[in-house]
Formats: structure tokens, C-alpha cells, sequence
């Protein structure tokens, strides 16, 4: 093909062309035949090489370039005697450089054995000595490290198997199972979606219909094929594809391996619900048998899309997920970082599946996963296939159908023949936000009167409520350090910590660095808005039943400091005290005498507690008085209308919001200073909108009927509190 370059210009006279030349280059193919040999009176036979003509003071230019004739994936060079002349139609090429290895964070501990390895064969070629049995013996090491390590995979380092970059990929896999293959391309109705790959192969003899999502082995491939993230076209490819494998009886094998479909602005336009939805409403109607194999990751409904199947068949290392667990770790605990925590809460993998009956077999993987052996993974699956084929292949159409929708039933725990309960109840786990301030206030006065009462520091009860707070610290602390992904850190830091030569010595200034580093990421974690609340709520109570323990020792240790240094003439003064405050309390007068008693009593003791170094900071009095029965009833009616009061003041005023923002603020931290300002802004706002006037009026009231009830014996009574006078 070639084409024709024009220029077209002003040639003005005494003025420098180039400074005037404006160009317009169309581009013209002259191999069309619908062309006409003239262009605005240019004759193109007279175009053959570079001309110039002038007319008028205009100038064109006319020059033919050579353009490639195609862009098709075969060469222009095909032998035609080549026997396997399908290979020409795919743009899938084997590599020209071998991809590098890569070395996941869990497989670290084979790097060092590997190394190892590396370094005693390097000495036995450079030394010429014999280094056999060194080298077997590291050998069976490294196998054995491999195999422990391969057999106790979590849930999380499966995953990272899946997403393996050097993982073989479905044309990898189609290329390796089958005799014939031919790439089949376009939905007609937009374009060719280079995610989703389908065609058609023969595995043993028999046509078969494939269909998968195809990641890159490369950055240059992976963004040419979006990450495996199909458009809508790329499903509309498949059904398309389906539907003909419908019409002929190919059987249909798809593939999955893809993080989900691309859910763009643009794909969101062209309807990338409606083409998910319309493959999977199809899918349960086509006549042929559909494997489906798991190769990979299997996200959403991007790969539910072509995994409606008889068969439902997952690799040893593969994942299948609903949301990604970085999505479920941002959901529900505000960070990426509980990605482990997240993955083994979703049951993801394939041995779940099986479990549950989601997944019809497992395909198993060479150790290492599929990329250490690549064709024996593709191999296992092409058995795994055949396998599941001999068992489809005895259904007819019906039967075919039939399996089908009662996987899919059963999935959801619909058994044929059972009615189906109208409503079912879940046991929930409430959320840590839904915890009720009340319920935290309540526990902690509940464990304040167990300390206050306790019968100093080592009674029993004491002790176990503190034992009990601790492990329930402890395992929310635990829990903590895996959802912001610091327990490899964790771990990390003890076998280090293990291999110091002096244990009971300060640590070296590394260790201490990594040590302060963590406990800082830790505590910058723990510090965002409504985040672990659990943990917050347990330490806010541990800090306050420390400090009630404190407090009660230092007192416990003031006290039989001060019974040490009372002499005994004085101790006989405080049990007339004490005495006297019991008639106090009973109701009885005191006499004359007593009350002078009392008096010399409390001057003795004062220089007792003087001489003992202790400061006086002040007396206080309080004055005890029985309230009738009558008044009582009062007391408690005005309390009522008091509390009514103010319930509606904080309806008038609007602050149930607020009071609830202060509750959420009190468990989170209850000395801040937001707490401080939430406060003040409620006790005035209270204050404006309360009717103070009659609730004074029946208090004032009250005040002079308790006046006139205790005139008798205000003078001769002295109150008492824990010994102070």
C-alpha cells in the first residue's frame, strides 16, 4: 500500500518562504480503485516523483511513500510446506528472553538454602574437588524446606501463588493440552477485547470450544491485555463464541483467571452489568457440557461471567472470591493491611470450595506452584478434562440441564423435595462501633467496687478479674497486630531477639530500632477515628483498674503506717469515735460530755498525724440527717420531674445527636479535649432551654422542710466519712 503526501504553500515574493509555508498533508490510497485520477485539477499519473509546479504564487509537493500491506500475525515469509500452519494465526509468541524468577515474601527461607546450593557447586567446578554428598545432602534439605513449607500454605500465600507474575497462563496451558488450536477474535459488535481469548482446539481427538481470561507475561503484555480485566465486548466475545459452540456441539471449556472485570467509566457506559448478566442467563440454557477450570484468581462476577458450569474444577493454588481480601480488609477493618486476616475469613481457596462443595475437584500443582512445571500443571489439567468429559459426555441434553441448575442450587442450600424456610435467623457478631457507651460505664463501676471492696491487693477476686481483663487485652491486642499486618514483623523481630548470644542483655540499638519502629506503626494505626474499638475500650479498662489498684495499695501502705505510729491511748479516743458516729447514724443525740470528748479526741489525733509527717490539707464536716418517710417520698418525686426536665430540654434543644457524637468520643479517648468542648457546648445548651423556675420553687421548698425537720439536733451532730472528722 502506499500513500501521497501533498504540501501545499504561498510562495510570496521577497518574503522567506518557510516563514509562510503552511502544510496539509492528506493521506490518499492509490491502490483503491475508487479513486479518480485527478484532484482538483492534478493529473496523479504525473505524480511519480517528487514535482513542483507554481501557479498564481501557490506551490504543491507531492511525494509517495511505501506503508506496510497488513497487520496480520503471520509473517510474510510462511513456508508453505510447514506442517503446523495454526500457529500463524495467533499473536501469542513465545518469549525471546526467559522471564526472571521472582521470589515471593514467604518463600525468603529457600533463598538462603538456594544460595547454598549455588555456592558448593560453584567451588566443586572452580576447585575440581568432589562435593557430592554436600550437595545431595543440600539438595534433600532444600526439598524437604520446600515441601513443609508447599503443605502449610495459609490462605493469603495462596493467593500470592494465584497472582504469581511468571504463573503460565491460559494460552500457556491451550497451547500445552492440545494437538490444533486456532484463535477465533471480535463480538461483531465493537471490537476484539485482547483480555478475554476464545477458540477452538482438539484435545485426544475431540473439538472442544475455549474460552478464558488471558493475563500478560510481561508489563507490555499485561497492559495490552488490561490485567485479564474484560471489557463488555470481551463478554460479548464469549457468548458469541458460546452460542456457536451451542450450534455445532462443541463442548465449551472456559478458563478463569482474572481480578475481576474492568469496571471503567467507559465500560460502565457500553454495559458491563448487562453483558455479565446476559452471559450468565445464557450460560444456564446452553445444550453442550461447560468445564470450567480456575487457573488463577477468580474475582467476582468478572469471573462468574463464563463460570456457570457442570463442572467447576480449581487448581491447588488458585482463589476464588466474591471481593478481593485488600477489599474486604478496607472494608471492614479500614485497612489493606488485614489482607490475611480478610482472606482466611472469605474462604477462598480451593480446599474450601471442595469443602463447601463449590468446587467439583482439584487439580493438583507441582511444588513450587504451577510455574516451577509448567507443562506437567498443563497436563494435569488436560486429565482432569478428559476425566470430567467421560462423565458429561453419558448425559443427554436434559440431564445436562438439569445437573446444572442443581449445582447451583445446592450451592445455595436448596434441597429438591424440601420446603424451604420463609425466614431464617443468623447469629451475628455485633459490631464493635454498635458497642453501647452505658454498657462500658456500667462495667467499669462493677469492677471499681470489686477492686475498692477487695480485702487488699492480693484477694482472690481481685486478682482474677484482673487475670481476665489481661487475656481478654492480650487476644485483642493479638488480633490488632494481624489486622495491620504486623505479625510477620512480629515474628520477625523474635527470631532475632532469639538468636542474640545474651538473652537478659539490653537490646542492641537495631533490634531497639525495628522494636520502636513497629510499637510506633502500631500506635499511629491504632490512634485513627473509630478504629479498634474493642481494643480501645479493653485498654481504657485495664488503665483504670491499674490506677484503682494503685491507689488502693498507697492507701493499704498510709494506713498501717499511720496504725504504727498511733499510740495506744490514742487508738482508745478513736474507737470513742467511732462510737459516736454510730449513734450519729442511728439517730441519737449526744450528750454534753461526749461531744467534749469528741472534741480532745480529734486535737489528740491531729498532733498524732502531725508528728507522723503528715500533712493536714483540711477537716471537713457532714451532716447526716434521717429524712422522714414522708419528705423521702418527696425527695424522690422531685428527683423524677428533675430528670423529665431535663429529657425534654435535650428534645427542645436538639442534642441527642450530640450526646451520642460525646458517648462515641468517651470510648475512644475520654480525656481529649473534644470530650471537654462536647460537654460544655451540652451542659449549655441544656441550661438555655430548661424551665428552672418551678423546679426551684418545690427545691426551695423542700430545703425549708428538712430546715425545720433537723433545727433540733443541726447543732449536736457531726458527720463522719472513712474515719475523717
Amino acid at each position: 500500500m502506499a500513500t501521497l503526501s501533498l504540501t501545499v504553500g504561498n510562495c510570496g515574493r521577497g518574503r522567506n518562504s518557510e516563514d509562510l509555508t503552511s502544510e496539509f498533508v492528506p493521506q490518499l490510497s492509490l491502490g483503491s480503485v475508487f479513486l479518480t485520477k485527478r484532484l482538483y485539477g492534478l493529473n496523479l499519473n504525473d505524480l511519480e516523483g517528487p514535482k513542483v509546479r507554481t501557479r498564481k504564487k501557490f506551490r504543491v509537493g507531492a511525494e509517495i511513500k511505501k506503508w506496510k500491506k497488513h497487520d496480520y500475525p503471520w509473517p510474510g515469509d510462511i513456508d508453505p510446506n510447514t506442517k503446523t500452519p495454526l500457529k500463524y494465526l495467533s499473536f501469542f509468541k513465545p518469549l525471546d528472553e526467559k522471564p526472571k524468577p521472582v521470589t515471593l515474601a514467604f518463600e525468603k527461607p529457600l533463598v538462603d538454602l538456594e544460595k547454598q546450593l549455588i555456592e558448593v557447586r560453584r567451588m566443586a567446578e572452580d576447585t575440581g574437588l568432589d562435593f557430592t554428598d554436600q550437595i545431595n545432602a543440600l539438595e534433600a534439605k532444600y526439598q524437604q524446606a520446600l515441601k513443609d513449607l508447599y503443605t502449610h500454605l495459609t490462605p493469603i500465600q495462596r493467593l500470592q501463588i494465584a497472582r504469581h507474575p511468571n504463573r503460565p497462563t491460559v494460552l500457556d496451558h491451550i497451547l500445552n493440552m492440545t494437538e490444533k488450536w486456532v484463535e477465533l477474535h471480535g463480538d461483531r459488535a465493537g471490537y476484539d477485547d485482547p483480555a478475554m481469548i476464545t477458540g477452538i482446539g482438539s484435545i485426544e481427538g475431540r473439538s472442544y470450544l475455549f474460552i478464558g481470561h488471558q493475563k500478560g507475561r510481561n508489563t507490555k503484555e499485561n497492559i495490552m491485555r488490561n490485567f485479564a480485566m474484560p471489557t463488555p465486548h470481551g463478554y460479548r466475545k464469549a457468548l458469541r463464541m458460546m452460542k456457536y459452540a451451542d450450534h455445532h456441539g462443541f463442548p465449551i471449556v472456559t478458563f478463569v483467571d482474572t481480578p475481576g472485570a474492568f469496571a471503567d467509566l467507559r465500560s460502565e457506559e457500553l454495559g458491563q452489568g448487562e453483558a455479565i448478566a446476559h452471559n450468565l442467563r445464557t450460560m444456564f440454557g446452553l445444550k453442550v457440557p461447560i468445564i470450567t477450570v480456575v487457573t488463577g484468581e477468580g474475582g467476582s462476577g468478572g469471573a462468574l461471567a463464563i463460570g456457570c458450569a457442570n463442572k467447576l474444577l480449581m487448581l491447588e493454588n488458585s482463589a476464588f472470591y466474591v471481593a478481593s481480601p485488600e477489599a474486604c480488609a478496607a472494608i471492614l477493618w479500614k485497612s489493606s493491611q488485614a489482607a490475611p486476616k480478610a482472606a482466611e475469613k472469605l474462604r477462598i481457596t480451593a480446599q474450601e470450595h471442595y469443602r463447601l462443595k463449590i468446587a467439583d475437584g482439584i487439580i493438583p500443582e507441582p511444588l513450587g506452584g504451577a510455574h516451577a512445571d509448567p507443562f506437567w500443571a498443563s497436563q494435569q489439567i488436560k486429565h482432569a478434562i478428559v476425566e470430567a468429559m467421560a462423565e458429561l459426555g453419558r448425559m443427554n441434553t436434559e440431564q445436562l440441564l438439569h445437573h446444572r441448575m442443581l449445582k447451583f442450587r445446592s450451592i445455595g442450600g436448596f434441597q429438591e423435595g424440601i420446603q424451604v424456610e420463609p425466614e431464617r435467623k443468623r447469629k451475628m457478631k455485633p459490631s464493635e462501633a454498635n458497642t453501647q457507651p452505658a454498657d462500658l460505664e456500667s462495667e467499669l463501676e462493677n469492677l471499681r467496687k470489686k477492686i475498692l471492696e477487695a480485702k487488699g491487693p492480693s484477694d482472690p477476686v481481685t486478682t482474677q478479674v484482673l487475670e481476665k481483663l489481661q487475656e481478654d487485652l492480650d487476644t485483642e491486642i493479638t488480633k490488632a497486630f494481624i489486622a495491620m499486618g504486623l505479625q510477620d514483623k512480629i515474628e520477625s523481630l523474635k527470631l532475632e531477639l532469639q538468636r542474640a548470644p545474651i538473652p537478659d542483655q539490653p537490646l542492641n540499638k537495631s533490634l531497639q530500632e525495628k522494636a520502636n519502629k513497629i510499637m510506633q506503626e502500631f500506635k499511629q494505626k491504632l490512634s485513627q477515628p473509630g478504629a479498634y474499638l474493642g481494643l480501645k475500650q479493653k485498654l481504657q479498662t485495664v488503665n483504670m483498674a491499674s490506677r484503682l489498684i494503685e491507689l488502693k495499695n498507697k492507701s493499704e501502705k498510709l494506713k498501717s503506717e499511720v496504725n504504727q505510729k498511733i499510740p495506744t491511748t490514742v487508738k482508745a479516743k478513736l474507737e470513742l469515735l467511732n462510737a459516736a458516729s454510730k449513734k450519729l447514724s442511728n439517730g441519737e443525740p449526744l450528750d454534753t460530755n461526749l461531744v467534749e470528748e469528741v472534741e480532745k479526741a480529734k486535737k489528740e489525733l491531729e498532733d498524732v498525724l502531725k508528728s507522723a509527717n503528715l500533712e493536714i490539707v483540711g477537716k471537713r464536716k457532714r451532716t447526716n440527717i434521717a429524712a422522714a418517710p414522708e419528705l423521702e417520698e418527696d425527695l424522690s418525686k422531685v428527683n423524677e420531674e428533675i430528670k423529665e426536665e431535663i429529657q425534654r430540654a435535650v428534645t427542645r434543644s436538639g442534642l441527642s445527636e450530640k450526646i451520642e457524637e460525646l458517648k462515641l468520643e468517651i470510648v475512644k479517648d475520654s480525656s481529649s479535649e473534644k470530650v471537654k468542648e462536647l460537654e460544655t457546648e451540652i451542659r449549655e445548651g441544656i441550661a438555655a432551654a430548661l424551665s428552672v423556675t418551678p423546679l426551684k420553687e418545690k427545691v426551695e421548698s423542700l430545703r425549708e422542710k428538712l430546715a425545720l425537720s433537723s433545727k433540733d439536733d443541726k447543732e449536736s451532730k457531726v458527720g463522719a466519712e472513712n474515719g475523717r472528722w
